[in-house]
Parts: structure tokens; C-alpha cells; sequence
């Protein structure tokens, strides 16, 4: 019997998927609450709840929502409005369930050109769209990590807490940073290269890998997308400054407002004053983790968030306790929401794209 080849949508289907990045982080929340279950239990007892905290709490929520209209916004621009608002919902939606259920941040771009594909966009361009996107991304963190180290410095980047010494060399959370940034310097130059500058180059590789003989059989589809990805790569050379600066602005609308997500929660838990220069530096030392969490082996950064989140954050909030608390919060209304929104939207989505039609219902036979 012939086997069935594993689709990104098969993929994305199975239930492993969803509960392996959830049971990861359940793992390590229940080990750092258990491991210091007296301090939990009190810096949980002195939380205050004041009109104060609804207030900042439903400000953090809707950062959560701006964050999603930025990328809603930003996929329009980038398809030339070809997508309307229920198909750019979708496709954000489905991206960000995708990136969760994947290693490392960016995980999800092979399954979102598949999305973006089956929303009658040709492959080629649904290629360079999710590959842009990458690039806008990358851009702001290589933009706004030396504004950051200008403003507030090496040092108050990475806490004393995330560096440990081995065989006499200091290892921990700035050589891993410094790992990362890298990374992002090589995506954004090998994107940069691929679809600004030598588009002909990038298809005659494609043929070239897809002359291989395993993957001989799919030439005829990899030459297609090659070419449009040169008629693509054509066209966004020839647009206009205003057509960046929209999605530029779309990017750095949406990193902000997934970061100010945090700022926002500790205001409404925390017991300290914190100063403009303070909200500051914790923005600053989230553009540190995320760039971490971009090179993260686990699904969605499963584990590894929460424990960078106390690692980086805990001197802002107080008492100190409450970190590992808020933590878990803030992957609450980030994190997990997607992994429920991916397994509602999913269904409906293959149903509309696949059958275009809606769901139908059968009735009883009448007796």
C-alpha cells in the first residue's frame, strides 16, 4: 500500500502537536512552584486587587489583539489587499498555531506559505510574502537592539542571574544572545539576497535542488514557483517608499505590542514604582529573550519562556515570588490561546478552502 505523504495540514492536525509544547511548559511551571511552594503561596497572599489592576490587565489583553491586527494589517499590504479581513484573520491565526507547535519562533513560515498558497495566492509569491515578513521581523530586532544598547546599555541587558561561569568562561544568556543576533544578521542578508537582489540566482538554485532524484517529480511545480518568485521580486522593487513604511510600521506596531503585553501585566501585580527608564529596560530585555527564543529547540519556546521570563524580569516585580506567577500569565493570554484558536480555525479553514462551502448538518430522517 502506498504511503501517504504527511501534508503541513496533516501535521498541524495531529494532537501530539498540540499537547507536547503544553505539557513542556506545564512541566517546568510545576517544577519552579514546587521547588519553592512556601515563597509561592506568599508572594501569591499579598496580591492586592484594585481597579488599578483591571484596568492595566485589560490594557494587556488588548495588546494581545493590537498585536494580531498589526500582522492582519501587514499580510494585506504585502498581498496587495488580495486578502480581505476574514482570510487575513485566518492566515494570522493558523501562522501563529503553526509557530506554536513548532521549534524555534520562526518555525512556522513553511506551513504559513502553505496558507497563504491555498488563499489563491500563486506558491511563488505566497513564498516571497511569508520570506518579507521574516525579513520586516528581523529588520526591526537589527534596528532596535543597538537603539536599546545605546539607550540603557551591555550591561543592564542581561541580569547577573542568566550568566554562569564553565571551565572558567562566562556562558549563559548574552552568548546566547550574541548567537542569535547573528543568526538574524545571515536570515536578513540570505532574504535580502534571495528576493532583492538576486532573484534569478535563488530560482536556479531551486531547479538545481529539485534536479536531485528524490525530489526530481516536483521540478515542473519548483520551476513555477521560481518564476514567480522573479515576477514577484520585480514588482516589490518597483514599489513605492509609502508601500515599506505601511509595513515597517504594521512590524513595529505588532513587536510592540506583543512586548508591552508584559509591561502592562506587572503594572497590574507588582508592588513597585517603576520608572519610565524601568518599562523601558524590561522592553529592552524582551527584544534579549525573544531573539533567544528564535534559536529555542522546543515548540513555541515551550519551557524556555517561562524560565527566561523569571530569569530576565524578576527584579521588576515584587515581591520576587510572583515572577514565576505572572510568567505563566503572560504565556496564558500569548501562548496557549493560539494552540485553542488553531484547533477551532483549523477545521473551518480546510472546509472553506478545500470544499468552499460551509459545514453542513444532516438532519434525522423523519420516521
Amino acid at each position: 500500500m502506498a504511503k501517504k505523504r504527511n501534508s503541513p495540514i496533516r501535521q498541524l492536525m495531529s494532537p501530539g502537536k498540540i499537547l507536547i509544547p503544553i505539557g513542556i511548559g506545564l512541566a517546568i511551571v510545576a517544577y519552579f512552584i514546587f521547588s519553592d511552594y512556601n515563597e509561592q503561596k506568599e508572594a501569591l497572599s499579598t496580591i492586592s486587587w484594585t481597579w488599578k489592576s483591571t484596568m492595566w490587565f485589560a490594557v494587556a489583553l488588548i495588546m494581545v489583539a493590537l498585536r494580531d491586527v498589526g500582522y492582519m494589517i501587514r499580510i494585506r499590504i504585502l498581498t496587495d489587499n488580495k486578502l480581505n479581513w476574514r482570510q487575513a484573520f485566518d492566515v494570522i491565526m493558523l501562522w501563529e498555531f503553526a509557530s506554536s507547535i513548532t521549534p524555534s519562533v520562526v518555525g512556522g513560515s513553511g506551513v504559513a506559505i502553505f496558507i497563504v498558497n491555498r488563499e489563491n495566492v500563486p506558491l511563488g509569491r505566497s513564498t516571497a510574502v511569508v520570506m518579507i515578513t521574516a525579513f520586516l521581523d528581523e529588520l526591526f530586532y537589527v534596528l532596535m537592539v543597538p537603539l536599546v544598547l545605546l539607550i540603557v546599555g551591555l550591561d543592564n541587558l542581561f541580569p547577573l542571574s542568566m550568566q554562569k561561569e564553565f571551565f572558567g568562561y562566562m556562558l549563559g544568556a548574552r552568548e546566547i544572545f550574541i548567537v542569535g543576533y547573528v543568526f538574524i544578521l545571515m536570515l536578513l542578508s540570505a532574504i535580502w539576497l534571495g528576493i532583492f537582489r538576486f532573484p534569478k540566482a535563488a530560482r536556479s538554485l531551486l531547479l538545481k535542488l529539485f534536479s536531485l532524484g528524490f525530489l526530481e517529480r516536483w521540478r515542473k511545480g519548483a520551476e513555477e514557483t521560481g518564476n514567480d518568485l522573479v515576477i514577484t521580486s520585480a514588482e516589490l522593487r518597483l514599489k513605492p517608499f509609502s508601500f515599506w513604511w505601511k509595513a515597517f510600521v504594521a512590524t513595529f506596531l505588532s513587536w510592540t505590542a506583543r512586548f508591552w503585553v508584559v509591561n502592562f501585566l506587572i503594572l497590574s501585580f507588582t508592588m513597585i514604582d517603576l520608572s519610565l527608564l524601568d518599562h523601558f529596560l524590561i522592553y529592552a530585555r524582551q527584544l534579549v529573550m525573544w531573539v533567544i527564543l528564535l534559536i529555542s529547540p522546543t515548540p513555541g519556546g515551550s519551557g524556555i519562556a517561562e524560565v527566561a521570563f523569571s530569569g530576565f524580569l524578576q527584579e521588576f516585580i515584587a515581591p520576587a515570588g510572583l515572577a514565576i506567577s505572572i510568567g505563566v500569565i503572560w504565556r496564558l493570554i500569548s501562548y496557549y490561546p493560539y494552540l485553542l484558536m488553531g484547533a477551532i480555525i483549523l477545521p473551518r479553514w480546510i472546509q472553506r478552502v478545500y470544499l468552499g462551502r460551509k459545514l453542513i448538518t444532516f438532519k434525522k430522517p423523519e420516521s
